[in-house]
């Protein structure tokens, strides 16, 4: 289940600067997935996009939240809370807010990112303690990546077989670099109607060594929102899949291919 919500919460990252001209997005975006396992409603997530100042800076502020509903929350309660502050001409994140609770497993994280003395610093509040990452390059925190990425991938230019990559930071465990490799193209049925989609698959780091999360596939939408249409994880207990069950305050129309 963790697995899921973190790739709902960003996936994504690029290597250019964004333009607030040219978003794919803007304040007012809401989007709503639901989870499904095997026939069971799971939980739901949302993704809501306002428009804020911090310390003097026009930024973003993106409130991603994941609750578990019906069954599934009497026997694992999900209750999570993201939150990331970036800005809206360089799509840099600002603060990045992480409170979960996962069937016990809990966190309260809050990371500050300070670019004039390239650092960023994290405040683990349940632990009481304060660590200090470099910050080289171009780094994003778990939703200010997916944004960003919106913003700046070229759909033309996507060849299949490579990857996208980007470094993130979002826990305790460092800064990482991590791949999402392009399939191709795709068309679901949806709640909605059919869609074009572009498939990916993340590949992560293990040491030295990228991965392939072959049990693991997201699909976004072929249009000029970039919407996550559908993300669907085999695991060893049954498959989990997470749909865009809602949207509103799309900055672009929603492409759906009428038959």
């Amino acid at each position: 289940m963790r697995k899921i919500f973190i790739v709902l919460f960003g996936l994504f990252g690029a290597l250019l600067a964004a333009q607030e001209s040219n978003s794919a997005y803007q304040p007012g975006e809401w989007l709503k997935f639901r989870l499904h396992y095997g026939i069971l409603n799971a939980s739901y997530a949302t993704l809501h996009v306002t428009s804020n100042n911090l310390d003097g800076i026009p930024v973003y502020h993106v409130v991603g939240v994941g609750k578990t509903t019906g069954f599934a929350s009497i026997f694992f309660k999900v209750d999570d809370t993201y939150e990331s502050y970036f800005g809206k001409k360089n799509g840099k994140p600002y603060r990045f807010v992480r409170k979960i609770n996962e069937g016990g497993y809990t966190k309260d994280v809050e990371i500050n990112f300070d670019y004039e003395n390239d650092v960023a610093t994290l405040n683990d509040k349940k632990n009481k303690k304060k660590l200090n990452f470099d910050l080289k390059g171009d780094v994003q925190d778990l939703i200010s990546a997916f944004y960003y990425l919106r913003n700046n991938y070229d759909p033309n230019k996507l060849v299949v077989g490579e990857s996208i990559e980007l470094d993130m930071l979002y826990d305790d465990d460092g800064i990482f670099p991590f791949k999402l490799k392009y399939l191709g193209k795709e068309i679901l049925d949806t709640k909605f109607g059919k869609v074009e989609c572009l498939k990916f698959r993340p590949i992560v780091q293990s040491g030295r060594v990228f991965k392939e999360q072959e049990s693991l596939a997201l699909w976004v939408s072929n249009d000029l929102n970039k919407i996550p249409i559908r993300i669907k994880a085999d695991l060893a207990v049954g498959a989990i899949k997470a749909d865009l069950d809602g949207y509103n305050g799309l900055k672009n129309q929603f492409r759906i291919i009428m038959k």
